[in-house]
Order: structure tokens, then C-alpha cells, then sequence
């Protein structure tokens, strides 16, 4: 089974890694091109690059997959089977349509649910208990085609988006290597998505992430976990400083004051009035600041009981 794998983020690393280990025919790697990062604005290459560097896979960067820019390598490469893992650009029919076996992706939910391009962040938003995996052949839709098998995992009420990055990232890598064996028997089975039931996880927008503590505290709650620990769900403090908060955890206690208001001060943080129950904050970034605990911030005299949050300001 020769595999074209293609795939940028820690999510596909998981999954490329394990096909390697399972001793897979890797016959090509392609990814995002390197991004300028830091105040240097250094080239940082992609993790699957590198993996794919170390272990003398052939990596491709192409800056475009249009009008068959890629076709002379993908018949250089003649793949049997095209693996894809949050690969970060839509693929055209020549490509989807090449291998024999199929262009297989795995999206980090319960299809037909949350496709789209942030499905962990929204699935966590909206309070779900479980997502997972879903091994889909793929189609010139958004997440629309045939479901070969899902792969579930639990989300734990205080689980963040790493935490239930880390967990579908195994989950994909499962789906993928058990395609494989499938599709190595000749098995593989398919079924249609029902259209009726999906939803959409648009990409997070600066709006998404600003909390709104007219909101109940599980919701409140809910988005910090989701945007942690990157990009971060954010507020203002009573003086207009931005301030994120990364860690939370729900005070199901009714308190009197206008949502928004620091209602207690505590060992483990300080407490934030929501439309109902509270939030205590237990981890936070201040403007121009480094990560510290909640009472960190308390001790050093940054906020106090009566202090309101969420004067809008920029960023």
C-alpha cells in the first residue's frame, strides 16, 4: 500500500507517525510551506516536516494545488492511497480522484456534525461530552463525504482544547491505521452522511473569543477551555487592560451583583459573577504579562471584589 500522507499540525503528526511505525510505504510527505515566525520572523518549518526530514521521507511544499500543479508528482509518486490529516488547504478532483484506494481524511469529529475548520474548539463551546474521529473518503464537499468508520472519545467538563486535541489525535491515528488494514482486505465499508443532521465549526474570529458574562457560567466556562491554551478567550479588567483568562472552573452559587463583577478573592483564584453560577478563574494572562495563577493576580492587587469585567477595548 504506497501512501501519500498529507498533513500540517500536531493532529496529523500523530496520525503520520503511527502509519511510519506501522511500517506503512510513506512514499511522499506534503505540507504547508514554512512560516515566518517570532521577532525575527524565522522560517519554522511544519512538525510533519521535520519528522518526515529525519526519517528520509520525500516532503513537498507546493504554494498551490490548482490546474493540476501537482499532478506530474502525484503520478511521480503514484499513490494507492491518500491519507489526509488537517492538511489546511482544499484539495481539487485530480487529487481526490488519483488513488485507487481512495483520498482519506480524518476530521476531528462525529461527522455529520461539525465540519468545518474548528471543530474541536466548537464541539468544546457547545458543551459536548464526546466527539472523536471520523476516516471519511473524500469529496469535492466541505466534510460531505462517504463515513468509513468513527473513532469516539470523552470530554471531561474541565478538558481544554489540548487536552481533547491530544485524545482525537490518538483517536485519528487509530481510524487511519485501521483503514488501512480494510482497505488492504478489500473491505472497506461506506456510508452516506446524512445532510439533515450536520452543523458547521467556522474558523474562531477575534469576536468568538471574547467572554460575554451575560452568559450562563457553564458557557462561560466552556469557551476559556476551548481557547486554551491557544488562541485564548479574553476580557478587560475594571482600569480597560486585556486580560485572558486560561483556566476556569464552574462555582454553581448564585451571587448578587451585575454579571461581569469580582464577586470573591481566594486561595485559588477569584471569582467572576456570571447570568447564573460564577467562573473562578484559576489561571490567567494580564496584558503584557506572562501566564500566572488567578491568585497571583489577586495578590498583587490587580483586581478586588468589586471590580466589573468586560469593558470592550482593543486588543
Amino acid at each position: 500500500m504506497r501512501i501519500l500522507f498529507m498533513g500540517t499540525p500536531d493532529f496529523a503528526l500523530a496520525i503520520l507517525s503511527r502509519l511510519y511505525e506501522a511500517g506503512e510505504e510513506i512514499v511522499g510527505v506534503v505540507t504547508q510551506p514554512d512560516k515566518p515566525k517570532g521577532r525575527g520572523y524565522k522560517l519554522i518549518p511544519p512538525v510533519v516536516k521535520v519528522f518526515a526530514e529525519e526519517r528520509g521521507i520525500p516532503v513537498y511544499q507546493p504554494t498551490t494545488l490548482k490546474d493540476g500543479a501537482f499532478l506530474g508528482t502525484l503520478e511521480e509518486l503514484s499513490p494507492d492511497m491518500i491519507v489526509v490529516a488537517a492538511y489546511g488547504k482544499i484539495l481539487p478532483p485530480y487529487i481526490i480522484d488519483y488513488p485507487k484506494y481512495g483520498c482519506i481524511n480524518a476530521h476531528a469529529s462525529i461527522l455529520p456534525k461539525y465540519r468545518g475548520a474548528s471543530p474541536i474548539q466548537r464541539a468544546i463551546m457547545d458543551g459536548e461530552r464526546e466527539s472523536g474521529v471520523t476516516a471519511m473518503y473524500m469529496d469535492e464537499g466541505l466534510d460531505t463525504g462517504d463515513i468509513i468508520l468513527v473513532k469516539k472519545i470523552e470530554i471531561d467538563e474541565n478538558d481544554d482544547f489540548e487536552v481533547v486535541h491530544n485524545k482525537l489525535a490518538e483517536a485519528g491515528a487509530d481510524a487511519i491505521t485501521e483503514v488501512v488494514a480494510l482497505a488492504k482486505r478489500g473491505t472497506v465499508p461506506r456510508t452516506k452522511q446524512n445532510d439533515a443532521e450536520s452543523c458547521y465549526a467556522p474558523k474562531i474570529e477575534k469576536e468568538d473569543r471574547q467572554i460575554d458574562f451575560t452568559r450562563s457560567a457553564e458557557e462561560v466556562h466552556n469557551k476559556i477551555r476551548a481557547l486554551s491554551p491557544f488562541p485564548r478567550a479574553y476580557t478587560n479588567l475594571s482600569d480597560g487592560k486585556l486580560l485572558q483568562i486560561t483556566a476556569s472552573k464552574v462555582v454553581r452559587a448564585e451571587f448578587d451583583g451585575a454579571p461581569g463583577t469580582v464577586v470573591d478573592l481566594g486561595k485559588d483564584g477569584f471569582t467572576v459573577k456570571c447570568a447564573d453560577g460564577a467562573i473562578l478563574a484559576t489561571e490567567v494572562i494580564p496584558e503584557g504579562k506572562g501566564k500566572m495563577s488567578g491568585a497571583d493576580l489577586v495578590r498583587g492587587r490587580k483586581v478586588a471584589c468589586g471590580d466589573v469585567l468586560g469593558r470592550i477595548c482593543d486588543e
